[in-house]
């Protein structure tokens, strides 16, 4: 699993090592519910969903397609009505004063149609800031910051119509971030930015979260991403909640039974037929000198016992590798579904 960008949680301490601050809650959803239809053709997209996120924490909110991430989002962001439950933001009741809580809340749903595509880059970050009822100009050094971060300063006077796609959405990430607000919701961060724009943008959000305490929610089906960027993980399946732990723990409850071995020279075609059919075995690797493959330990398998095969076949063990099971493995595992399949359609239509 990737470290590069982790922290200690929130719940330890907050950035300036104060524990009090680390456990100020920003966003509460309590029970949570929306069904759309009534009787036997009812949907219930949305049934119970509880779950806080503290000030500065970085949560992502998981789920197959149709889970009901995406009506749970709306519903808290008030694009949605929900049939019942509550949801304070800041400290505020969401359906008692929806322009107070509209002042600590931004959002970047459904990509690059955040932004308005006639105006520059900049005069979308300065429209937004507006908005959100900043002072463009005392927010002018934010948002330049910005530019600069998403590698976007050369094309500032530029209408973003005529950017690419990675640009669109760079943009449509600043303009998001351009208002300055406690909480900030994102939709799939990464999505059509090159592999050095979606590092930096790992890097901005952790340190939008440790430097100023900016609390972020994002869903995304890119689990490097989740795994480099998050504190915690709210995995939903069936418009519930199934899953809500910091991710190393989600990561640590599974032992290691999956190995990469290597081996000297190459493998008889009955020894590796004998292995793949009393063992699960994949991604056979026949290089030069040697061979490697995976090898996934069912229930009452040993790592001995592949050995032992080997062994017999007078092949000489070079190495073996624990291999960890990353997010997408635990998904898999508590979901029965892996991120981003259609194979639960319904809810929300994800």
């Amino acid at each position: 699993m990737s470290q590069a960008t982790r922290r200690p949680s929130r719940s330890d301490t907050s950035s300036d090592g104060d524990p009090e601050a680390a456990g100020e809650t920003v966003l509460a959803v309590d029970n949570l519910q929306k069904t759309y239809g009534d009787g036997d053709d009812a949907v219930h997209a949305v049934d119970g969903v509880s779950f806080a996120v503290d000030r500065g924490e970085v949560v992502g909110v998981l789920g197959p397609n149709g889970a009901g991430k995406t009506t749970t989002i709306k519903s808290i962001l008030g694009l949605v009505v929900p049939t019942a439950g509550t949801v304070e933001i800041a400290g505020v009741n969401a359906a008692d004063d929806a322009r107070a809580v509209y002042q600590h809340v931004g959002a970047m749903l459904e990509g690059a149609r955040n932004t308005y595509w006639r105006l520059t880059v900049a005069e979308n970050l300065r429209f937004f800031a507006a908005l959100g009822g900043r002072d463009p100009d005392v927010a002018r050094d934010r948002h330049e910051r910005l530019l600069e971060q998403f590698n976007l300063a050369d094309k500032a006077d530029e209408p973003v119509n005529d950017l690419s796609r990675g640009q669109k959405q760079k943009v449509s990430l600043a303009a998001t971030l351009a208002r300055g607000t406690d909480v900030v919701f994102l939709d799939e961060p990464t999505l059509g930015l090159d592999v050095e724009a979606s590092v930096e943008l790992r890097r901005e959000l952790r340190r939008l979260a440790d430097e100023e305490d900016i609390t972020i929610v994002l869903s995304s089906h890119d689990m490097d991403v989740v795994e480099s960027v998050c504190d915690r993980v709210v995995i939903l399946a069936d418009g519930q909640v199934i899953a809500d732990d910091p991710v190393e723990d989600l990561v640590g409850v599974f032992e290691t039974q999956a190995y990469r071995v290597t081996v000297e020279g190459q493998v008889p075609g009955g020894v590796r037929t004998q292995l793949t059919d009393s063992y699960h075995t994949e991604n056979w690797d026949v290089l030069e000198d040697r061979t490697r493959f995976d090898v996934t330990l069912a229930d009452g398998d040993t790592l001995h016992g592949v050995l032992d095969v080997l062994q017999a076949a007078d092949r000489q063990l070079l190495d073996v590798d624990g291999l960890e099971p990353d997010l997408e493995d635990v998904f898999l595992d508590v979901t029965g579904t892996a991120p981003g399949s259609d194979a639960d359609e319904g809810g929300d239509g994800e």
